[in-house]
């Protein structure tokens, strides 16, 4: 009992103990997201109904209307480098330029009418992103314990989807033997600007700084690239919306 009660007693020896007082070190980062958009529809848009034209992919309906839409998101992969300035004794700035990879999905339910009749057709337009991230953060660090903090994280992310599809077409065959143009499902702007928030804790070891992070990011512009066909025009506006766990490796 006394040898357990003196190995209690006994402080434990802390890992890197002068880690926090350098004025910058870099490390890198590798994650999984969750990409998302935030939607809002124009109000009343189920009761608009469209020309066969307005969804080229069935040309030979009467009408059609937009009668629901779903965004779905799935998940991703992130990696990066990790550039932190000392500040103070509880603030850095951080800076970690980022390559992301992930696809989110846009689930449709079109009301169809042909011949007096009335359908229902669900189809998935998917969306693929390559971000190439340049996100600017504050940290705020709490007081180490032993060989732990917790921090909270939040600033702004610049971001360009290298995979916008502001510009993906489709060619299809027309009754009459000719090929017209369309735009594929919606098209994206390229920039968007976010705001990010989170919160994760740093694990000191004998030879470098491990820390696990939470954050979520929500886009700030609306990077719907409008156009006449069903699949963009009842949406008013359309946001980036991702959720991201980091590894840091400093």
């Amino acid at each position: 009992m006394i040898a357990m009660s003196a190995s209690a007693q006994r402080k434990k020896v802390m890992n890197l103990p002068k880690y926090d007082l350098d004025p910058y070190h870099f490390g890198f980062i590798l994650a999984g997201n969750q990409m998302h958009y935030s939607l809002k529809m124009n109000e009343g848009f189920q009761l608009i109904n469209y020309d066969a034209s307005y969804w080229p992919e069935q040309p030979n309906s009467d009408s059609v209307a937009l009668y629901s839409l779903n965004a779905v998101p799935t998940p991703g992969f992130t990696i990066g480098i990790v550039g932190n300035l000392r500040l103070g004794n509880h603030f850095d700035l951080r800076f970690i330029p980022s390559l992301s990879f992930g696809e989110r999905h846009l689930d449709y339910k079109i009301k169809e009418y042909k011949d007096g009749a009335e359908s229902f057709v669900s189809f998935r337009k998917s969306s693929a992103s390559t971000f190439v991230e340049f996100p600017l953060h504050i940290k705020f660090r709490s007081k180490r314990l032993n060989n732990a903090a917790a921090y909270i994280i939040g600033g702004a992310n610049y971001t360009m989807d290298l995979a916008s599809q502001k510009k993906k077409e489709m060619d299809i065959s027309n009754p009459d033997g000719t090929t017209s143009t369309i735009v594929e499902g919606v098209r994206t702007n390229r920039n968007d600007l976010a705001l990010e928030i989170g919160t994760g804790f740093d694990f000191y070891t004998n030879f470098f700084k491990f820390g696990i992070e939470l954050k979520m990011s929500y886009g700030l512009g609306n990077i719907l690239s409008q156009d006449e066909y069903i699949y963009s025009s009842s949406i008013e506006s359309m946001r980036n919306k991702v959720f991201q766990i980091s590894f840091t490796f400093e």
